[in-house]
């Protein structure tokens, strides 16, 4: 028999080939909550418009809170022969209140439907993820005021660059995850436009009140036009790109976990709870959290991909290929959720070991750039020329097998004559690292200020978010 749904045009079923491939229910009924508020919207919009009645809108409420709370029960029969999640609801309002329930989809389309539903559920995603990214930050931020005083080596190509502490690098992936923050905050602005009332694609001649739908979906306005506002899914690859750009800044961090916890590295150790052992090597300690995070962000690039892929080709207005946007989505969504999770956590419990840091900090030369800034500023040589006898030095220690402070001043001397006992104050760790108080330096002092400014800043952000 024909799909009700869809009108008379149809005389027989589809061929079960083709209900298997048109059917999303599976995976839309995730949108159960929005389009219901969406149908809500839209039925107190129609009766104050006088295009339905107030008896039969109070009907269609009713129903529609009836099948939430099935729905939310677990007690609500998802039917594949309805196809969507639009679908199942409408049949099921239907069954509850008869006739009027034919009503509420006057002045609009399943595609309207499914564009404001689907940019409600990405925005309400977008907060969650601000939030959780808030949260990661926090604990960061918390970790880099422990440890502002704690050194350790600052890397470039994973060789000893130059001794940085512990706070400093934990407030690198605040700043990282501030911007991971602002690109989300900056999409959900631009996708707040309603795009319910435009119906299939050209809009309606019903008098509706398009303002009234948006303000009480929390929307800045209606969607300016027709053809725009259901055939774009820009709002959706926009996210995805934050949701992608963000997994790769955890990825980092998280291969940064894995290195810090080796047992060449001793950098750090990670709780029980986030660590796994081996089935066959009982010394083990496996970072499964951290490269589970890793390899997890190939999925989230993957749906971008994905998306933009399934766009790419489409002429105006929709077309059904846009129905591959969602279960992808969904699903790098909450990879994102669950590995900033992980993450939080990890860092929560992550336990530096401090005399480790510090001695691979003292590794590698690592003070050679104090070296060479100064012989600039103390004897005013240029910094070609410093760097040049910098590197003679760092040669003559290496080959004798100490450090650069070990060195004694005559051999300092036989390089650069002028060199005077005063270079050993700038040859260690700590007063290399404290010496770096530029703005965004690694001075320990610098770092305690960043961490306490970020503190207050992310408590704000959570306060904010409590009272909305």
């Amino acid at each position: 028999m024909s799909n009700k749904m869809w009108g008379g045009r149809f005389g027989a079923g589809p061929n079960e080939i083709m209900e298997e491939i048109n059917a999303s229910i599976e995976f839309d009924k995730q949108l159960y909550a929005q389009d219901i508020a969406g149908s809500k919207a839209h039925c107190r919009m129609l009766a104050k418009c006088d295009i339905i009645s107030d008896e039969d809108a109070e009907q269609i409420l009713q129903g529609l809170d009836t099948i939430t709370s099935e729905i939310e029960a677990g007690e609500f029969t998802f039917s594949r022969a309805l196809e969507d999640i639009h679908m199942n609801i409408e049949a099921r309002l239907t069954e509850l209140i008869g006739p009027a329930a034919g009503r509420l989809h006057t002045a609009r389309s399943r595609n309207d439907q499914v564009a404001v539903d689907f940019r409600l559920y990405v925005r309400d995603t977008a907060d969650d993820l601000m939030a959780q990214i808030a949260a990661l930050q926090l604990v960061l931020a918390d970790k880099a005021l422990a440890h502002a005083d704690t050194i350790m080596p600052g890397f470039t190509h994973l060789q000893s660059a130059q001794p940085v502490t512990f706070g400093h690098h934990c407030l690198a992936y605040v700043e990282m995850l501030e911007r991971d923050r602002n690109r989300f905050k900056d999409a959900r602005a631009r996708m707040n436009q309603c795009p319910l009332g435009t119906a299939a694609l050209a809009g309606t001649s019903f008098p509706i009140d398009r303002e009234m739908t948006a303000r009480e979906l929390g929307f800045d306005g209606p969607s300016r036009n027709s053809l725009d506002a259901v055939a774009d899914r820009d709002f959706v690859l926009e996210c995805l790109s934050a949701a992608a750009i963000s997994a790769v800044h955890l990825s980092r961090l998280a291969e940064e976990l894995v290195i810090w916890a080796s047992a060449q590295f001793r950098f750090a150790k990670l709780s029980d709870g986030f660590s796994t052992g081996s089935s066959i090597m009982p010394q083990k300690r496996n970072p499964d959290a951290a490269e589970l995070v890793r390899g997890k962000v190939g999925r989230i690039i993957g749906a971008l991909n994905s998306l933009l892929v399934v766009m790419k080709g489409l002429p105006l207005t929709y077309s059904k290929d846009m129905q591959e946007d969602k279960e992808l989505t969904f699903d790098a969504f909450s990879t994102l959720s669950l590995s900033l999770a992980a993450m939080t956590g990890m860092i929560e419990d992550l336990e530096p070991n401090k005399e480790r840091l510090r001695e691979a900090a003292a590794e590698g030369f690592s003070t050679a750039t104090d070296l060479a800034d100064w012989l600039v500023r103390e004897l005013g040589l240029p910094f070609r020329d410093a760097h040049h006898a910098t590197g003679a030095l760092v040669a003559l220690a290496e080959k004798t097998g100490i450090m650069l402070d070990e060195l004694k001043l005559a051999q300092m001397q036989a390089v650069e004559p002028r060199i005077t006992n005063d270079i050993f104050s700038v040859l260690s760790v700590e007063n290399s690292v404290a010496s770096r108080t530029s703005i965004g330096g690694t001075a320990p002092d610098n770092v305690r200020a960043e961490a306490k400014r970020w503190q207050e800043a992310l408590a704000d952000v959570a306060n904010r978010r409590e009272q909305s």
